[in-house]
């Protein structure tokens, strides 16, 4: 039995899930490339592997057409857009995911960034390294309206710890029925409503067909001239190029964005400097990071020695992808 680990780093703060494979005959490969694969070089490493220990680096139908003996695959983390789960489930491969570890982690993120855009931190740092004394006014998290769009295992999370800020103003919208049952402190409203009332909009939503694209221009510039957006749900939810455009002519005070469509980065935000910018890094605390890779491993381990999984993604995510097709 093989296991492929694509995912990196893996197992450098805690070697219990490489031990665990061990333990139980399994050999693995590390991704030798220390770097997110691309296609091509996922589909040269999948020949002859079992299952994959994947990140976020895509599994589409050219790769799975090529694992010749692949039987599963194990996401470290929560979201499945990487994943073609139609041809996996075509071919008999099970699909699995850790979907509340990561949540506290970028949360607390989510938090950490709409106080450092909110007080300027991340421009008074950048010019304080060039030699500037830069000293800017800025806003208490509990004077602003807060919006929220998607209210799933972070947003709630987002909300509950905001309560420790004197309870701000917070506007909430998910398409889920079930959120909205929920005894939560928010004003449930539509979208609109959010972009143009909402100091800081913070988007928490999967990567679909309807969420593609779903914050442009229109909607970056119908927000307040002062106000400032956070994407740390997935990249290609903000169209990244009016995202870029809309700031540079001066519109909105800041942007933080944890994830983008095409990583590593290398686009035009580098240039706005009240943009703050980070590497795809919500859940990477040692203790999230750590219990993904365990739970993803155990799954491996009960895949391939006849257990029965425990956390298999559910059928609606399929049906999530069909309509997108």
């Amino acid at each position: 039995m093989k296991v492929l680990i694509t995912t990196v780093p893996f197992g450098n703060k805690n070697r219990l899930p490489l031990d665990l494979l061990k333990k139980a005959n399994i050999e693995y490969l590390i991704n030798p490339l220390n770097k997110k694969l691309n296609e091509e070089e996922l589909i040269e490493m999948v020949k002859d592997f079992d299952a994959i220990i994947a990140g976020t680096e895509k599994i589409s139908e050219k790769v799975i057409s090529k694992a010749n003996k692949l039987k599963h695959i194990s996401r470290v983390g929560i979201g499945l857009d990487s994943v073609d789960l139609i041809t996996a489930e075509k071919n008999g491969i099970k699909v699995s995911y850790t979907p509340d570890v990561p949540a506290p982690a970028i949360a607390e993120l989510t938090i950490g960034m709409m106080l450092t855009l909110l007080r300027s931190m991340h421009v008074s740092n950048s010019k304080m390294h060039k030699g500037e004394w830069y000293r800017n006014f800025g806003k208490r998290l509990s004077n602003v309206t807060i919006g929220l769009i998607g209210v799933g295992r972070v947003g709630i999370r987002v909300i509950k710890n905001l309560q420790g800020f004197d309870s701000p103003n917070i506007l909430a919208n998910d398409l889920s029925k079930s959120v909205k049952e929920l005894d939560l402190p928010v004003q449930w409203v539509e979208k609109e409503k959010i972009f143009k009332e909402a100091d800081v909009v913070s988007l928490h939503l999967p990567l679909t067909k309807l969420t593609k694209d779903l914050v442009k221009k229109d909607h970056l510039t119908s927000m307040k001239k002062d106000a400032i957006i956070i994407n740390t749900s997935r990249g290609g939810i903000i169209n990244e190029n009016d995202l870029y455009n809309v700031m540079k002519s001066g519109h909105l005070s800041g942007a933080a964005i944890d994830v983008y469509e095409n990583e590593p980065y290398d686009g035009p935000l580098k240039e706005i400097e009240r943009c703050l910018m980070t590497s795809h890094m919500g859940s990477m605390t040692t203790d999230c990071r750590t219990k993904m890779e365990i739970e993803a491993t155990e799954e491996v381990i009960r895949s391939l020695t006849g257990g029965s999984l425990k956390r298999e993604v559910p059928q609606q995510e399929y049906d999530v992808q069909r309509e997108s097709l």
